[in-house]
């Protein structure tokens, strides 16, 4: 074989493998004519909590107080907050509490929120606090220390049946999120979490806004992470 042919038949097996690879990144097109919607919220510094939790920061009896609803028709954020503090002795005063109430508490901060407390906080999917660190908690009427249960959260994004079918991906799969705008980034391995009641809603927390500068962003797109 020439040197020259050597070469074009290096160039096909490239172009080959490179068709292969682009095939399988892009979302596939379903045929029903679903379009989804999809939305990107930043998710700020926030707490779970129980009841038990409850009564001991805002009294005996107390129930969480909707302010608003969120996205999700599931949840809402309350007009109660609590302040967050770290091995530091140092502070996070009015951290918003969200409801209803869970089966076990839990705080969620951004990276540069673990910086300022003195906590070395573990990247976590929701719920997965086994392990993780403690801080106290202090409400209005009392406070608590919480054991553990103190994360960054996992980025991810919600979807019902119709966005996961449209996207071909089931709970648990991975995602990329394509931000474009003044700071164009691409987000890796975004976490899918499927239910029959979500929407279609990506969160972040404030930091990885803030690096993609989400506030002024043109397009954003989810694409299956290859």
């Amino acid at each position: 074989m020439t040197t020259l042919a050597a070469r074009e038949h290096v160039e096909r097996l490239v172009r080959s493998v490179l068709t292969e690879h682009l095939a399988k990144a892009q979302v596939p097109v379903r045929s029903n004519g679903y379009k989804p919607n999809l939305v990107v919220n930043i998710s700020a510094r926030h707490c779970h909590l129980t009841q038990e939790h409850v009564d001991i920061l805002y009294g005996k009896g107390h129930q969480l107080t909707p302010m608003r609803r969120l996205y999700q028709d599931t949840d809402f954020a309350a007009n109660e907050t609590v302040a967050v503090v770290g091995p530091r002795q140092r502070m996070i005063p009015g951290i918003r509490v969200l409801g209803p109430c869970r089966k076990f508490s839990q705080v969620e901060l951004a990276f540069s929120d673990a910086i300022s407390l003195g906590l070395d906080l573990p990247v976590r999917l929701s719920g997965d606090i086994e392990g993780t660190p403690g801080c106290l908690l202090v409400g209005p009427q009392g406070s608590l220390f919480l054991e553990q249960g103190v994360i960054r959260a996992e980025r991810h994004v919600h979807m019902g049946p119709k966005d996961a079918s449209h996207y071909g991906v089931q709970h648990l799969d991975r995602m990329d999120l394509i931000v474009e705008g003044p700071c164009p980034s691409v987000l890796r391995n975004l976490l899918v979490r499927t239910h029959p009641d979500w929407k279609l809603e990506v969160h972040i927390d404030t930091d990885e806004a803030n690096a993609c500068d989400l506030t002024h962003a043109t397009r954003v797109e989810l694409r299956r992470a290859v």
